[in-house]
């Protein structure tokens, strides 16, 4: 306990030690109008205020069509709250540039004393709390006849955010350490301890890419929640990086395509990252202007430029628009390019220590015997991993067609990967029916071939093996949200409606399903969706679709941040510990209980010759030699051409002769099933009740001369190993 505290004091101190060391200000670096017909406009506009010693710094470059004598009525709005109220009359503040107004350019630079009533109008709380949801609207009313004749809005700032850098790598560090952990482990022969880890580590990794989407959705959310979900844009790609983005710039230039200029042009161009309006008008001025300078941020007129969605993504990232799309794709390329020549280096390494007799043989035996096909699995767990990011990415480029050659990159990127996928779920598929129906079985051929559980296992080992199809829904799961975030970047509510439907129907499913391993791995997953089922709930309310008041969104924004936060903590606490416990325990799978479908009585591990199925094995046949190789091992199974994941036994043919088909790993002198009648499955894919309790005696012909060994070898090892194969302790 004392440990996860303080893991917990470590992860909360490096994401708010910015907020309490900051200097106390408020600031705002874009201004927008919030009326149609506004006279005044601003390219640059800098405000910054200081409380502690009552200065207001300006720096405006702006355009004005109003001549004559005016007055500014000041309204602070923090959380749908109006904080401050305020008439400024320019010719008392002694500006000149404003006392009178003139038609025309109005650069302005100055600093004014602000009096002691405002700020203490202001409450203290708004220079500390993170991302600040306020708005300051300036109304320009003429002195001579009253009207009102320009409206300028601008949002808050207190420099205060969660969304930092040491908050992005502490994350991905974990989430990285739990996938080194299980290959570690399973190198080793940890076969159960390096499925928890993996899956736990990849559903993290998922959490991480859920929250990354719900911050590329073109709902205007509070500043917190955009912040906040900031924070994980990494797992999509989305890292800036200098020399990437001048080969992304200048490879869209080579290709026929106009680079965006936006982040280039900041001192000439206002950017607005769009939130909530309060003013149903401006809400349909400030869309419509959006739609029409959106695009001009490479060059035009345009002053203001409204970013949103995965552009508001790029524009926090310090990347342009264009750039957007081919930074993820290179991320992924490298990051899949770093993996291979991390697993071929281990390899070599591993000969090397072995060679000069540095490490034991037998150390990470079968990875050394077959680490090309561990190699192709674990490509296919990375195709796997970027599915969500290629989905939303490579849709978003046909919307956006930065260039015809990106286009064309993306249309290969994501139908190579769609056929990957595909493919590999055929034959996890095909297998598994098979096994079906020659073993009665999902688990004899998924686990008990070498071949096909190093290459296509990262689909299936993570749930039990009665729910090997599963991983076909979660992947179109993902493809909908990509989809839906791909196109409906001018939809917002479209994309509320959508994610919530998604989100409720996947919780739905996991709830009912329960397809992971275990009970400890679905109350994981089950806990991740439905958390992104509340994160939808949420999204709903951002979108502004029951026209709630100002300050339930600002507070459900904060509310939103802080569970996420939570649970996001609880997540990275859970998967640290077991990735530490997997590498420095001498036996780590005595944490986990064995699977209940079986699947350990299938796995073969060439490192472990002398199981002990062996030893059941020959005590039951009463043989006094123990055998120098498991019953299990077979040279069908370690040649890959021979083995059912190579295509010959894995094909669909109503003509197969089961007499050719591989042998059983397990010994038929001592049958796993009774041959008279095989197992039944329950919904849920456990053995029935009646089943696991025959012991071995009664699974085949019984032998009484060997009932004594084998009931002292039992006694040595408290039960059967029979029985803890098939999760008889549970």
């Amino acid at each position: 306990m004392r440990l996860l505290a303080q893991l917990s004091y470590l992860l909360a101190l490096v994401a708010f030690l910015p907020l309490a060391t900051a200097v106390r200000l408020l600031k705002s670096t874009s201004l927008i109008e919030c009326m149609a017909d506004s006279n005044f406009t601003a390219s640059l506009f800098e405000v910054t205020f200081f409380p502690d010693n009552r200065s207001l710094a300006l720096d405006i470059n702006g355009m004005s069509d109003i001549s004559g004598n005016v007055t500014a009525e000041l309204r602070v709005t923090a959380y749908g709250f109006t904080a401050a109220m305020e008439t400024l009359n320019p010719c008392e503040l002694n500006i000149e540039a404003l006392c009178p107004m003139q038609a025309g350019p109005i650069p302005l630079s100055t600093s004014l004393t602000v009096s002691e009533s405002v700020i203490k109008e202001i409450p203290s709380i708004a220079y500390t709390i993170p991302d600040l949801d306020g708005q300051v609207f300036v109304y320009i009313n003429s002195t001579d006849t009253g009207e009102r004749i320009a409206c300028l809005e601008a949002s808050l700032s207190n420099n205060q955010t969660v969304y930092q850098k040491a908050v992005e790598w502490v994350v991905a560090i974990i989430a990285g350490l739990g996938l080194v952990a299980s290959a570690i482990t399973s190198g080793l022969g940890h076969s159960n301890t390096a499925a928890h880890v993996a899956a736990n580590a990849l559903s993290l990794f998922g959490f991480f890419q859920a929250q990354a989407m719900i911050g590329e959705t073109a709902v205007q959310m509070p500043p917190i929640v955009e912040s906040w979900t900031q924070n994980f844009q990494w797992s999509m790609g989305i890292i800036q990086v200098g020399f990437l983005q001048t080969i992304a710039t200048w490879y869209q230039r080579a290709t026929g395509g106009e680079p965006s200029t936006l982040l280039s042009n900041l001192a000439t161009t206002s950017v607005n990252v769009q939130k909530r309006w309060l003013d149903a008008g401006a809400v349909l001025y400030n869309r419509s202007l959006n739609l029409l300078q959106k695009r001009d941020s490479s060059g035009g007129d345009t002053l203001t430029v409204t970013v949103t969605g995965l552009e508001r993504v790029g524009f926090k990232a310090d990347m342009e628009r264009t750039n957007i799309f081919l930074t993820g794709l290179i991320w992924f390329v490298v990051f899949v390019s770093f993996t291979t020549i991390g697993v071929a280096a281990f390899k070599g390494i591993c000969e090397l220590l072995v060679k000069y007799k540095k490490m034991p043989s037998d150390k990470f035996q079968d990875f050394r015997n077959g680490w090309k096909i561990v190699m192709r699995g674990i490509l296919f767990r990375l195709t796997l991993v970027g599915w969500a990011q290629m989905c939303t990415l490579c849709f978003w480029e046909l919307v956006e067609r930065d260039s015809a050659a990106e286009v064309v990159l993306a249309v290969i990127m994501w139908l190579s990967m769609a056929v990957v996928l595909a493919w590999a779920a055929f034959k996890v598929i095909t297998l598994a029916r098979r096994s079906i129906a020659m073993h009665k079985n999902p688990a004899y051929i998924l686990y008990s071939d070498p071949a096909c559980l190093n290459k296509w296992g990262f689909l299936y080992v993570q749930y039990r093996a009665t729910a090997y199809y599963f991983v076909i829904p979660v992947l179109g799961y993902l493809l909908l949200k990509g989809l839906f975030i791909a196109f409906g970047q001018n939809a917002e509510v479209v994309q509320a409606v959508a994610f919530l439907i998604i989100e409720a129907a996947f919780l739905v499913a996991v709830s009912v399903i329960r397809p992971w391993m275990d009970k400890r791995t679905n109350i994981f997953n089950i806990s991740i969706a439905a958390c992104n089922f509340l994160n939808a709930i949420f999204l709903l309310v951002f979108s502004n679709v029951f026209n709630q008041p100002g300050t339930v969104t600002g507070v459900m924004g904060i509310v939103f941040f802080i569970y996420n936060a939570a649970f996001a903590l609880v997540l990275l606490i859970l998967v640290l510990i077991a990735s530490i416990y997997a590498i420095v325990s001498k036996n780590p799978d005595m944490r986990y209980q064995p699977m209940r479908d079986d699947r350990g009585s299938f796995i073969k591990s060439n490192s472990a010759l002398n199981t002990e199925l062996d030893a059941l094995a020959n005590t039951a046949r009463g043989g006094g030699e123990m055998e120098l190789k498991s019953t299990a091992y077979h040279p069908a199974y370690e040649d890959e051409s021979n083995s059912l994941s190579s295509g010959n036994g894995a094909s669909v043919n109503h003509h197969h002769d089961i007499s050719k088909a591989p042998p059983s790993p397990i010994d038929p002198s001592v049958p796993l099933f009774p041959s008279h009648a095989p197992p039944s499955y329950d919904s849920n894919g456990y053995g029935n009740d009646i089943e696991r309790s025959r012991s071995p005696g009664q699974l085949g012909d019984f032998n009484p001369a060997s009932a004594l060994a084998m009931q002292n070898y039992r006694q040595q090892h408290n039960s059967s190993p029979w029985q803890r194969g098939a999760g008889y302790d549970h």
